[in-house]
């Protein structure tokens, strides 16, 4: 069978090969590379066909017999084709997918775009950018216009984060704070993992648009298995391939009160979807040692929400999971921001007569009643759907059918 895969340096990160099986019955693997290691590759490789990520969609262009009129012009290769004499042209299907992402050019007639990053997924966003007339600043490191001088453009309508800060494992930066922007009304982060990056949830925070890279992949995959031959020409499939990763890569995150069956529920959705299952209480026990319950009561409540959110912030690098929270979760702002990067979030409700206090300390201190009523306002907030559980089985099959 013919090969095809991804150049890159750093890939666990990738959703490529899922994009690519989506796209036809083909081999695609992930070729990760150090620097030194990129020249014998580039002239030893058999593969037919492959595409380019970080650091390389400048690098690899010594090595190519040709290219496109796209992809010198741009300065930028992000796909390789093997031709009929054994040699590689490399071409720009990056152009493709972010103008699929950016969508009606018609609407940004007279807009200040701010670029963030200047490497070969930039070079492809101002090029597609000043295609359409926009006015193009590039902020980078180094340069007259860099991070420090950022106020010299308070006045950008779209900001474009062509970086990879954010990028998962590094979840929690930000290439810059959004606030001072206030004549933006789009935000494009080119990040597809974690799916809503922090930038990103500061658009959503100031009520600004925002958008993930993860349809701008698809789009480019599938221009680029066009190119290798394998994808039907003029088809179009990016948005449904979108939505189907986007279902598969984020995790359901379960919320509700202790005792309202969020662990059960999590099983069940497991026998059913195979999903894995993780749970934040029972992750704290094994990291401590201790029962969640003799924390809370010898150490203290704080101790106990520190290490919540300790976990919490790992769960939340995860894709395509079912975590199980804690019935507090919701008590600590910081952790619906972490939740959010990856995960939808799913309120399990549940009679409060219904609720068990056993082995939860704050439930019978406080009395679940009164428990339910300080956080339902919270639960409702951070959810996107809520589910009554009255039969375990019963409502794993509902969240199953609606979210997956």
């Amino acid at each position: 069978m013919e090969e095809y895969g991804l150049l890159g340096k750093k890939l666990s990160h990738s959703f490529s090969p899922a994009i690519h099986a989506l796209l036809g019955n083909y081999s695609y693997s992930l070729i990760e590379l150090e620097e030194d290691q990129l020249a014998d590759f580039m002239k030893t490789n058999t593969y037919k066909g492959f595409n380019v990520t970080i650091p390389y969609k400048e690098k690899v262009i010594p090595y190519l017999a040709d290219l496109s009129a796209l992809a010198a012009d741009i300065g930028s290769v992000n796909t390789v084709i093997r031709l009929k004499d054994g040699t590689l042209l490399g071409d720009n299907t990056d152009a493709w997918g972010f103008s699929k992402l950016l969508g009606d050019s018609r609407s940004y007639a007279g807009c200040k775009a701010l670029v963030l990053g200047s490497g070969g997924s930039s070079k492809t966003v101002q090029a597609v950018l000043r295609r359409l007339e926009i006015e193009v600043q590039v902020v980078s490191r180094r340069g007259k216009d860099n991070y420090d001088s950022l106020s010299r453009h308070y006045d950008a309508n779209l900001i474009i984060n062509t970086t990879p800060l954010g990028m998962y494992p590094h979840n929690d930066t930000a290439p810059l704070s959004l606030s001072q922007f206030r004549q933006c009304h789009l935000v494009i982060d080119l990040i597809y993992n974690p799916y809503r990056t922090k930038l990103l949830q500061q658009a959503d925070e100031l009520e600004i648009e925002g958008r993930g890279g993860l349809l701008m992949l698809a789009a480019q995959a599938q221009k680029a298995s066009e190119l290798w031959g394998i994808s039907q020409k003029g088809m179009d499939s990016s948005f449904e391939i979108t939505e189907k990763l986007s279902r598969d890569m984020r995790n359901l995150a379960l919320i509700g009160m202790p005792g309202s069956g969020k662990t059960s529920l999590a099983k069940a959705l497991h026998s059913l979807t195979g999903r894995q299952v993780f749970d934040s209480d029972e992750l704290i026990e094994e990291k401590t040692g201790k029962r969640t319950q003799d924390i809370i009561e010898q150490e203290g409540i704080k101790i106990f929400r520190a290490l919540e959110t300790d976990v919490i912030r790992d769960l939340s690098k995860l894709s395509g999971a079912i975590i199980a929270t804690g019935g507090g979760v919701v008590t600590q702002p910081q952790n619906l921001s972490l939740l959010l990067q990856n995960s939808r979030i799913i309120w399990i409700k549940r009679d409060a007569d219904l609720l068990s206090t056993y082995d939860r300390p704050l439930s019978r201190s406080g009395g679940v009643k009164a428990l339910y009523q300080q956080r339902k306002t919270l639960y409702a907030s951070w959810s996107e759907r809520a589910f009554e559980n009255i039969d375990i089985n019963r409502t794993a099959k509902e969240i199953a059918e609606e979210m997956l």
